[in-house]
């Protein structure tokens, strides 16, 4: 492909962006004043360039998912070998082929427990979408219709359908067009106590166990939520909560969902986010690592219980998408998960991750203003606090963290800010799992300079 060079061409390339290519998760006006903030053309490892040839760290791996960085020969080969021999069948009325079936017996063999029945999407929405509506088919087929409302938590990411954008924890996506669904309950995260069963705890009210008690059990299909909320600010449970909620779930007779879309295939250090728990959902949600974003790929995993109840239907089951078990796509994603084995992927992510928080700890230590910092594997983040030791946000007008994910991007670092909520200023950093100790030190370095840049507008 010819680098475009000509600012000429540029200018035309943007224009015509600004014309005929509506963005996602982007402000419109913003978008037509100002255009793309930077048109990609090509990456290898940890690194993308842009069109004029400037090069960055992908410092969250895109969108949490090209775990295996740019470049991948074998990805790009698996692919090309497929789409030359059968680029695409139909996995409706009974139809299959040999990438599909071939995928799910490895995804059932890497998973926790006996979640060993995959039902193929094109991403992390349509699995989230997938495993609301198995749940209340679930409950449907075993004499139990009232199961009908999903418990999420808020600060959770589950997608942009009208279902999964109901079920995620910010309000922007439940406000766009009208677009609701009235059975998504939210629950706030993370309050272990009260899961656990303390009723006098002071937060019990907004707790998952308080909805489960005031709108009966026989009313709630099932519990999601992610491992380590990505998208809401690398939030990580405290010890016990999943336990909790697990438990929870069991003796009510509801279902538990892991959204394992961001966790899922490493990122955490180990194969799924619930292994760091040992936690066994009843459904399991995964996408973006499964193919390291090199084609579009998601999937459902259901336990046998579950699988066995599902197939027990004597109808045409009205669910389904075009691109189930495509094969190109898994054909991609099997050679992903055969990379990961083969080279140790998370004995490294492991390693890198100590790395980090070396890295973190210099950031603590020579700037006031970095406080919270976490990270389990590559997924990571810290925040910036006007004063940690009080715990006090700055004022709303600070933009903290928009600052440092700013100047980071003008030195050549990606990274991504979590500050949607007011005075919360949090900054993600989740690189591709082949990173390595100098490209981690090369990352710190341009935040520490970002920091100390931040610092001297105050």
């Amino acid at each position: 492909m010819t680098n475009l060079t000509e600012n000429s061409t540029v200018e035309q390339l943007i224009e015509a962006d600004k014309k005929h290519f509506i963005h996602p998760t982007t402000v419109p006006r913003t978008f037509l004043k100002e255009g793309p903030k930077i048109i990609f053309s090509e990456g290898e490892g940890v690194r993308v360039k842009d069109i004029h040839g400037k090069s960055y760290i992908d410092g969250v791996s895109m969108l949490w998912n090209v775990n295996l960085g740019f470049g991948q020969k074998e990805l790009a080969d698996a692919a090309h070998e497929q789409l030359t021999k059968l680029a695409y069948c139909s996995s409706f009325y009974g139809y299959s082929n040999e990438l599909a079936v071939r995928l799910s017996e490895k995804i059932a063999s890497l998973a926790p427990g006996d979640l060993n029945a995959v039902f193929f999407t094109s991403g992390g929405s349509e699995s989230n979408e997938t495993a609301f509506k198995f749940a209340r088919f679930y409950w449907d087929l075993k004499g139990q219709s009232s199961k009908k409302n999903i418990i999420s938590l808020k600060r959770g990411y589950h997608g942009a359908t009208i279902s999964t954008g109901s079920a995620t924890g910010i309000v922007g996506f439940h406000n766009f067009s009208g677009s609701k669904d009235s059975d998504i309950i939210h629950a706030m995260p993370h309050l272990v106590n009260a899961e656990k069963g303390d009723k006098n705890d002071p937060d019990y009210k907004h707790s998952i166990r308080h909805i489960i008690d005031t709108k009966g059990a026989d009313q709630i299909a099932a519990v999601i939520m992610e491992p380590i909320q990505g998208a809401g600010g690398v939030h990580v449970p405290p010890e016990g909560y999943l336990q909790a909620v697990k438990q929870l779930c069991e003796d009510n007779n509801i279902l538990f969902i892991a959204d394992e879309v961001i966790c899922g295939f490493g990122r955490t250090g180990k194969m799924f986010g619930v292994d760091n728990w040992d936690v066994v959902p009843d459904i399991m949600c995964v996408a973006k690592g499964i193919t390291s974003g090199y084609a579009q790929l998601g999937a459902v995993l259901l336990t046998q219980e579950v699988r066995d109840t599902l197939v027990s239907y004597d109808n045409i089951l009205g669910h389904g998408f075009t691109y189930s078990g495509h094969p190109t796509a898994c054909a991609v994603g099997l050679k992903t998960l055969e990379f990961i084995e083969k080279n140790n992927v998370l004995d490294n992510v492991n390693k890198m991750n100590r790395e980090l928080q070396k890295g973190f700890d210099y950031l603590v230590e020579h700037h006031p203003h970095v406080a919270k910092t976490r990270a389990v594997g590559l997924l990571a983040g810290f925040e910036l606090m006007q004063d940690r030791d009080s715990n006090t946000p700055f004022a709303q007008s600070i933009r903290a963290a928009r600052h440092i994910v700013d100047h980071s991007f003008d030195n050549g670092l990606i990274l991504r800010a979590a500050d949607f909520e007011e005075q919360v200023n949090i900054v993600a950093v989740a690189p591709p799992l082949i990173v390595n100790k100098v490209e981690i030190e090369e990352m710190i370095s341009i935040i520490d300079d970002a920091l100390t840049s931040f610092e001297k507008t105050l």
